[in-house]
């Protein structure tokens, strides 16, 4: 708010009204503005180390035991034991994988074969499963629907081990213990799956699209597989890919299920040698350690062949 004032000069002029507002702030110097900007720009280039130091370590945690993994599988057993750990010595990886396929009778392709058996069988029946019944839980209304996703939800948070005996009594009654079903069949359900369909399903089946499709007469079972099946091939993807890397790399269940040691997967076989220990003709550490590498590679490969399905869900996302 301003105020006038009332002034005359010395030779008794007219009075002069001067106005004045209210004080101008003042500005601040440009060195400190200067100073100012250094200090923030010092402190982005502080965090910006930070976080590039943190993803080195991360990479080298990661890679690091994949690193020793491939320069022990080309090492003898003299060599694994007295030389570098992480640097190669003669090359002996031809040598160690003709030991690996054709040691106790060539069982490493049966336990391989074994292994891929029970991830595919049971990790389409489970993407199946899940897509359908996330798919039902997501877009149908039925009384005592809150109930059921409160199963769901509270079946997942139950440990596994704790239903290790309780499946054991199972299948020894249903007759499919020591049976590759044993290793088929349970994998078909899975909670943690089916709520992750159902979250999915929930915003990338429209309603509206469903009833459009009812509305030119197709039935319900034609809209899930014609439609929803397709809206859902990334939730799909991610249930086959989580299940098959956990059917894979599975020990516990099969250690406890299976009995027969030409029906073992791959990594209860690779412990069995492993505590075996030693052997009069092969060097079983060597083996083990080729073993593990070997069976390391199909999920690679995996991992690299289902990239285009998050991609294109990625894009479909972007495009709703």
């Amino acid at each position: 708010m301003s105020t006038m004032t009332q002034s005359t000069d010395a030779d008794g002029a007219a009075p002069v009204e001067a106005v004045t507002g209210p004080p101008v702030r003042p500005r601040r110097p440009a060195r400190r503005r200067r100073e100012e900007v250094e200090a923030a720009a010092a402190s982005r280039g502080v965090n910006r180390w930070f976080v590039l130091a943190a993803l080195f370590a991360f990479v080298l945690y990661s890679v690091g035991p994949v690193w020793w993994l491939i320069v022990a599988a080309t090492k003898t057993k003299q060599q694994l034991y007295r030389t570098n750990g992480l640097w190669f010595a003669d090359l002996n990886l031809v040598e160690n994988l003709q030991a690996l396929f054709t040691y106790q009778d060539a069982i490493y392709p049966r336990w391989l074969a074994n292994t891929a058996l029970y991830g595919l069988a049971s990790s389409v029946g489970l993407t199946l499963v899940s897509l359908a019944a996330g798919y039902g839980l997501a877009r149908y209304s039925y009384r005592g629907k809150g109930l059921t996703m409160g199963f769901v939800i509270g079946s997942f948070l139950i440990p596994g081990v704790l239903l290790t005996i309780p499946s054991y009594l199972l299948y020894v009654r249903l007759g499919i213990f020591d049976t590759v079903w044993a290793m088929i069949i349970p994998g078909f359900f899975s909670a943690f799956s089916v709520y992750l369909a159902k979250v999915y399903a929930q915003g990338a089946v429209p309603a509206e699209l469903m009833e459009a499709a009812r509305l030119d007469g197709a039935g319900e079972y034609r809209i899930f597989f014609q439609i929803g099946m397709r809206l859902l091939s990334t939730a799909g993807a991610t249930i086959f890919l989580l299940h098959f890397v956990g059917t894979w790399n599975a020990f516990m269940g099969p250690l406890v299920f299976l009995r027969t040691a030409e029906k073992w997967p791959v990594m209860v076989g690779l412990y069995s040698w492993l505590q075996r220990g030693t052997d009069s003709q092969y060097d079983l550490t060597g083996l083990v350690i080729t073993g593990a590498l070997v069976a390391s590679i199909p999920m690679v490969l995996l991992m690299i062949s289902m990239q285009r399905y998050w991609k294109s869900g990625v894009t479909l996302g972007s495009l709703k």
